[in-house]
């Protein structure tokens, strides 16, 4: 053989390639069993997750105050299935049934339940090469069972959704959608498909977390984000006037040829309204003109601020609010000015979730800042040991100024004496109460969505809150009342 054109000097390049092979085979396999196996782990589809799933007694998902949402028991033969406190929990804590897998907290927090997560990053990473636990880690959460039942008595037979949280670090409280389901019914293997059947044909959709994935018209509560966007913009100010409002609350504000009317004229006759003047009598036409001058670009960037435009970062799966369907050659996707102007007020083609407006009434009452919304709150090990989840920021919304304006405004909008008369009965007796009536008008027949977001103490919250309910009329007759009913509760039982 020649130099250099041997065999001889072909073995070590294989081996140099082989080398190199096995090397990078161990290097993608170590990357995905300790550098992302703490991701691997948490996927409710993970081989580990699911056998374990099927063998393994579930830790219990706990109340803010240490009581039982969902335990285990087990069957004749030894299987364990879930039961849970009832149905006002159902949607937030969901389900785990052997037929139809899972669903809420038992499908996000599968492997952490079944011990197929640890509770710290070490034993995460490890958690494949060791034997599988005899019972997961318990859910420790921020709900209110308490609050939770109240809500969903309130509610009542009506459809709807109340979210309630702690704006300054993003705890839910409340997450109740109705109509709820027997959770228990659908992990019991003696009554599993009976249940899930009959929820599946039910017309009023049950099993719909109306709360994260119910995406509704909003009527007049939208009006928030657009003086978010408008302060937020420098595009308005509190001072903000408009010479032609007074003129079209009588004869309708033309845009584009298409006519923006108003219901409360008597109220304000001649009167120039401004920031805090428009939101208390939640004037249309106001808020029309401060959307058209924002502009459809601001109004979308602070919208996403918010969250809008995509599915929110949340224990649960959520549903993207919309400002407009999009496609449109205006900026923010706009149609046209008629679209934009009529989305500045809630409706046109916004669509949002009661959790995206408990948000947006949050990121106010939080001084701009926006904390990112959350159920877990800990993890509980065998011995009763937690470790916490601290609270994440989404950023800031808003400067510190602009949002003590807009809490000024929606204090009006409760305490004023024209406000009241659009938010009967979400004042807190004793309390400062801030907050925004809707009544958003869906076409066709039937009443109006009934909408009410805000927060209190309105000079230092603590709590703040959204209320849907599907076609209950105006956001005065049915909304507002409930909302205060759940604020007071909560003051109650500080």
């Amino acid at each position: 053989m020649t130099p250099g054109g041997g065999p001889g000097r072909r073995v070590p390049a294989v081996a140099v390639s082989l080398v190199l092979a096995f090397g990078i085979l161990a290097a993608g396999s170590s990357y995905w069993q300790v550098i992302r196996a703490d991701e691997l782990a948490s996927s409710p589809t993970d081989a580990a997750v699911l056998a374990a799933a099927r063998t393994v007694v579930r830790g219990k998902i706990l109340d803010r105050d240490g009581r039982t949402l969902a335990s285990s028991r087990r069957a004749e033969d030894g299987t364990p299935y879930r039961v849970y406190a009832d149905g006002a929990v159902s949607h937030p804590v969901g389900y785990a049934a052997e037929l139809y897998g899972s669903a809420g907290l038992e499908r996000a927090y599968a492997a952490e339940l079944t011990g197929a997560r640890g509770s710290d990053p070490m034993s995460r990473a490890f958690a494949k090469f060791l034997p599988p636990a005899d019972r997961g880690l318990d859910l420790q959460t921020s709900l209110s069972l308490t609050l939770q039942r109240l809500a969903v008595r309130l509610l009542g037979n009506d459809r709807g959704a109340v979210v309630m949280l702690d704006p300054r670090t993003g705890e839910i409280l409340v997450m109740a959608s109705t109509p709820t389901f027997d959770a228990s019914g659908i992990a019991n293997p003696a009554t599993s498909r009976q249940t899930f059947e009959a929820l599946r044909e039910d017309e009023a959709s049950p099993l719909l977390n109306r709360a994260t994935l119910g995406r509704y018209v909003p009527g007049s509560v939208f009006k928030i984000v657009t003086a978010i966007a408008g302060l937020g913009s420098g595009s308005v100010s509190p001072a903000t006037t408009y010479p032609e409002q007074p003129g079209a609350e009588e004869d309708g504000l033309v845009v584009s040829g298409y006519t923006i009317t108003d219901g409360h004229h008597p109220f304000t006759g001649d009167e120039r309204l401004d920031l805090l003047s428009a939101t208390e009598v939640s004037c249309n036409i106001w808020y029309a003109l401060a959307g058209l001058a924002t502009g459809g670009a601001n109004l979308d960037a602070f919208a996403r601020r918010l969250g809008f435009g995509e599915p929110l970062p949340f224990d649960l799966p959520t549903a993207s609010s919309q400002l407009t369907n999009g496609g449109g050659p205006l900026p923010g996707g706009f149609l046209d000015d008629v679209e934009l102007a009529n989305a500045a007020y809630g409706q046109g083609e916004v669509l949002t979730t009661p959790l995206q407006m408990a948000l947006v009434a949050a990121a106010v009452a939080n001084g701009g800042e926006l904390m990112a919304p959350r159920l877990v709150t800990a993890l509980v090990d065998r011995q009763g040991r937690p470790t916490s989840i601290a609270p994440r920021s989404m950023g800031r919304v808003l400067d510190p100024a602009s949002a003590a304006a807009i809490v000024e405004a929606m204090t009006l909008a409760v305490e004023g004496d024209r406000g009241r008369l659009f938010t009967g009965g979400a004042k807190v007796p004793g309390v400062l109460t801030a907050g925004k009536s809707g009544t958003a008008q869906i076409g066709g027949v039937g009443e109006p969505h009934s909408w009410f977001i805000g927060f209190a103490p309105a000079d230092a919250p603590t709590v703040a809150i959204a209320v849907i309910v599907e076609q209950g009329g105006r956001g005065g007759e049915r909304a507002s009342p409930l909302a205060g009913r759940m604020l007071r509760a909560w003051f109650e039982a500080q």
